[in-house]
């Protein structure tokens, strides 16, 4: 089941206990709290993010691990990327950091 919002621009999918947000340009505030809302909900949030909007995704996860939820919350695992265009030889970095409430 897959689903689409974009409360402040972000996207979701929902899957079981888990869902995925796509980290843009946002105001890191504005994201850590609709985060916070879903974490609420679900275990497991998945933040990914890409090129320039990683330091975003990074702040995010730590506002909500050592500001919002402080001890009940921590972040389970960090994946590193590096994506190439096809053709162009760009190189663009990805960040997926997952976030699992106690």
């Amino acid at each position: 089941m897959e689903e689409t919002s974009e409360p402040s621009g972000q996207e979701q999918t929902e899957e079981s206990e888990q869902v995925t947000i796509k980290i843009g340009n946002y105001p890191v505030m504005e994201s850590a709290i609709d985060v916070l809302t879903i974490l609420g909900k679900k275990k497991k949030v998945v933040l990914q993010s890409r090129g320039n909007s990683i330091p975003n995704a990074v702040a995010v996860a730590n506002i909500i691990t050592e500001k919002m939820l402080k001890g009940n919350s921590k972040v389970q695992k960090i994946n590193l990327n590096t994506v190439a265009a096809a053709g162009i030889g760009d190189m663009t970095s990805t960040i997926e950091i997952i976030l699992i409430k106690n």
